[in-house]
């Protein structure tokens, strides 16, 4: 139940993080799929999967493309509490790898 309620927060801030900036989000609920939230503003969409982990490096072992129907697809991963970064999916994720998030919402909205 712990490890739902962590992966929960961490889908629930970063939809913060996208409407606070005028994205329009819809989380999938369940996250039985390759995403858990879709993001659209001004014609643009973004697919995202979101993890969350008290590790240094995270292993992710979903979906590895670059694109999801079409669209844009990343992985957000939330690490100790502290920093949130996008990436392209790749195996092994550390807190130094990608964006921070606020940076990347930046860039994509503009």
């Amino acid at each position: 139940m712990f490890n739902k309620m962590k992966g929960y927060r961490a889908e629930r801030n970063v939809k913060l993080d996208f409407i606070k900036k005028g994205w329009k989000v819809v989380r999938a609920g369940g996250s039985l799929g390759e995403y858990d939230i879709i993001a659209f503003k001004n014609g643009k969409c973004i697919f995202l999967q979101i993890k969350s982990t008290n590790k240094s490096k995270f292993y992710y072992y979903g979906y590895m493309e670059d694109s999801y129907a079409g669209f844009p697809f990343k992985l957000v991963v939330h690490f100790n509490r502290k920093r949130t970064v996008v990436i392209s999916p790749q195996k092994v994720v550390s807190e130094n790898d990608g964006e921070d998030i606020d940076t990347f919402i930046e860039k994509l909205s503009s």
